[in-house]
């Protein structure tokens, strides 16, 4: 490995750290200044930005990199504004930060406090996306963590500016720069250094495709949390209203199809199938949807071609689908449980035992009845923004706002006591 990349990589990272001590003492109220500092400079750069954002499309088409890829990279006005009006939601929510969540009195009078806590210094991994720099950033800053980022070369430029961005926001406020900070060098060799990084960083966060995740999850020995593969499913139940169906599958689908919660599967019950399925797929072809289906969707839809396995387990980020017929709600949870990632799962249904089933057998982070998976949003779940959305276990789940940036700590106080 090139001697200048590790040592940017763990240069960057000690400083990170360093940081991260003097985060401990910021109130609530310098924290929130310093997120506004950074709305509006986002906003004072935001020519220098998009000039710089534009240098990351020009390179992408020539790479011809999807149309899906380069909406994720495209920044335009109205997006920068999005994001400065992101951040002001995130000012109006409250500071997790010394959030007593239990208190014990002992008969010895001890009080034991339990507190949230900042995670310290969080890693962050992740391709195309330079909305997530500045998520990243200001939830870390909001919690009291620092942040060290690690974006990809497709949106270098962009992530070069959105930091430049915020160092001048934090240096106005006197704010550490060392709080946000950005690793400019994208070959793999940096991202294999964090992922060993565990005398500097204490949580990392990769959000991209299911590879770059999969590559963390396998290699990093810093603690990682699974975020974003999302091959998201809607099932179609026999007793679904197609009034309900349609704008439901066109919005999962159609909408952004390159974010991880649009969805990549449609499951259609044989009964509803047999008397709306060909009207469903003609609408969904019309829409611009490739389509993948079984042999029955097939033959009943001739433009449709055969899915195989790989169709089915594929995050396709396009307007791409793979549409499978089931005869029960427990076939097509098996199916989901298969080849989804745990991320949405959605029924279309009029049946409340199908409903209870599916919604609590359903291995997935968020489940929906009747409703878009495009809901699975920080946003949109009032976090203002997310770092991500977790789609293991522990220690959160879902989108992740504020709380999800948080530890615990245990205060003990008393007046001399001893344990006999």
């Amino acid at each position: 490995m090139s001697t200048a990349i590790e040592n940017e990589v763990i240069y960057k990272a000690k400083l990170a750290k360093e940081a991260s001590l003097e985060m401990q003492n910021k109130t609530t109220e310098e924290k929130n200044t310093t997120l506004l500092a950074i709305a509006e400079q986002l906003l004072i750069d935001q020519a220098f930005i998009l000039k710089e954002n534009a240098k990351d499309i020009e390179y992408a088409h020539k790479l011809g990199l999807s149309e899906s890829i380069i909406d994720r990279l495209m920044l335009n006005p109205e997006r920068v504004k999005a994001m400065s009006d992101a951040i002001h939601l995130v000012i109006n929510l409250p500071d997790p930060i010394g959030e007593e969540l239990e208190r014990i009195n002992k008969d010895n009078g001890l009080i034991i406090s339990k507190r949230r806590v900042p995670l310290g210094v969080l890693g962050m991994i992740y391709e195309a996306r330079p909305n997530v720099t500045i998520d990243a950033a200001t939830l870390s800053l909001k919690t009291g963590n620092t942040v060290l980022l690690r974006g990809s070369s497709s949106a270098k430029h962009s992530n070069m500016a959105l930091v430049t961005s915020i160092h001048q926001a934090l240096k106005r406020v006197q704010f550490p720069q060392n709080a946000v900070l950005l690793i400019e060098d994208t070959s793999r060799e940096t991202a294999k250094t964090l992922f060993n990084l565990t005398e500097y960083l204490d949580l990392l966060i990769p959000r991209g495709g299911k590879d770059l995740i999969d590559l963390v999850v396998r290699e990093a020995s810093v603690p990682v949390i699974e975020t974003g593969a999302g091959n998201c499913h809607v099932f179609v139940d026999a007793t679904a209203k197609y009034d309900i169906v349609r704008p439901i599958v066109l919005n999962a689908k159609t909408q952004r199809p390159s974010v991880c919660n649009a969805i990549e599967s449609l499951l259609i019950h044989d009964e509803f199938f047999n008397n709306y399925g060909k009207e469903l797929l003609e609408t969904v072809s019309i829409a611009g949807v490739k389509i993948y289906g079984d042999e029955k969707v097939c033959k009943s839809f001739p433009t449709a071609l055969k899915a195989t396995e790989e169709h089915y387990a594929k995050e396709f980020s396009d307007l791409i689908i793979s549409v499978k017929t089931v005869n029960s709600v427990e076939e097509a949870i098996a199916h989901i449980n298969q080849y989804g990632t745990k991320h949405s799962e959605c029924i279309v249904s009029e049946t409340p035992k199908n409903v209870e089933q599916f919604l609590n057998v359903i291995d997935a982070a968020v489940v929906y009845h009747n409703a878009s998976t495009r809901f699975t949003d920080g946003f949109e779940f009032g976090y203002g923004a997310e770092i991500g959305i977790s789609t293991q276990k522990l220690h959160v789940r879902g989108p992740m706002g504020l709380p999800a940036l948080t530890t615990t700590k245990y205060y003990v106080n008393g007046d001399g006591q001893i344990r006999l």
